[in-house]
């Protein structure tokens, strides 16, 4: 079984990537507290680790080119994110591989290949609410080319 926190990162690049593509082209502003709820901050007005570790998703999809942003906002999240031309293509990317159940039954050939596509197996991973289709999902959209 994978570490919760790489679990959790999973699922936080999941959602990310699958807001980004759902209003591509347009940039859009990233919050944490919109992945994954509030966070009441301590008395020192520090986040939880849960907060900083979603935080780190995004720079870390920034970092490895599957994002642009403006800017962080504060520590709450990143400033007109956009997909990258790559990781378009990536979630673009017709996987036959059984990642996740698609129904193909009495649908359209143009459909039936939508919906094998990593962003269609991103989100059937997430609806299932299961993390091993999650990892294996994930783990399948970060493997190079």
């Amino acid at each position: 079984m994978a570490d919760l926190n790489l679990i959790d990162f999973y699922k936080d690049a999941a959602l990310i990537l699958l807001g980004l593509h759902r209003v591509f082209p347009r940039k859009m502003d990233l919050f944490v507290e919109d992945l994954i709820g509030p966070d009441p901050v301590d008395e020192f007005g520090m986040h939880t680790k849960r907060h900083e570790a979603c935080l780190g998703a995004m720079l870390w999809l920034a970092d490895e080119g599957y994002l642009r942003y403006a800017s962080t906002i504060r520590q709450e999240g990143v400033d007109q994110a956009v997909l990258t031309s790559s990781a378009l293509v990536k979630m673009g990317v017709i996987n036959t591989r059984p990642l996740t159940e698609a129904q193909l039954d009495d649908v359209p050939s143009f459909e039936a290949q939508e919906r094998l596509t990593m962003a269609e197996h991103m989100r059937r991973a997430l609806q299932s609410q299961s993390s091993e289709q999650i990892i294996q999902v994930m783990r399948t959209f970060f493997e190079p080319h």
